[in-house]
């Protein structure tokens, strides 16, 4: 008899509204954690009382906050959300809309199975504003990638991206708000892809199995 799946453990980093997250525990839910692949096993945050950490508190997830002014150092900040992960001993970390850049401790434990969201389709607009940076370089168009991170910004092995046409009416806001609905489908498939499928890294490409 063939042996049954087994989920795959994920912690998700948020540091916001936590839209990523939900879109995650919704596809969980619908088809529940061994189909998708994994569950969500605990949800870390950079600060307090952010709706993140309240939509993982109302699933019934342990959550746990690392606030970097509670820190001497970043490194040391570092080494604790490092411990604060690995204490829940996950397959895979899903940074969805953790605003913060983890460090060298950080990328050693959990460095190639790490996976982002940005938007806009690396390597073109990397940093904190791609979708304001694409607009006014006159981008016709856009999107989003899943990537695993590196030690760089944005510039760790893509997974996949997503295409956004870029309108001519588009502002800022309305063209963020188009990526983020194809971004968290793109998140939560690739997520169950690898999760279910296993995964490697050959330099600059991810092979799925």
């Amino acid at each position: 008899m063939a042996a049954k799946p087994v989920a795959k453990r994920l912690v998700v980093l948020v540091s916001g509204s936590g839209t990523n997250l939900q879109a995650l525990l919704d596809a969980i839910a619908e088809n529940g954690a061994e189909a998708y692949g994994a569950e969500v096993v605990a949800v870390g945050a950079d600060r307090a009382g952010v709706e993140g950490l309240a939509r993982a508190e109302r699933a019934g997830i342990p959550t746990f906050v690392t606030r970097v002014k509670d820190f001497g150092t970043r490194e040391e900040w570092d080494r604790a959300l490092a411990d604060a992960v690995a204490a829940h001993a996950p397959d895979l970390v899903v940074s969805a809309g953790f605003m913060k850049i983890v460090g060298k401790e950080f990328l050693a434990r959990f460095g190639g199975r790490t996976v982002n969201t940005h938007p806009a389709l690396l390597p073109s607009f990397p940093g904190a504003h791609g979708v304001r940076d694409a607009l006014a370089y006159g981008a016709r168009v856009t999107g989003c990638t899943v990537h695993f991170v590196d030690d760089g910004v944005d510039t760790g092995p893509i997974i996949a991206q997503g295409v956004v046409e870029v309108r001519d009416e588009d502002d800022e806001s309305a063209l963020h708000e188009r990526i983020k609905d194809v971004e968290r489908r793109l998140l939560v498939e690739v997520v169950g892809r690898i999760a279910r499928n296993g995964y490697r890294i050959e330099g600059r490409k991810v092979v799925i199995q």
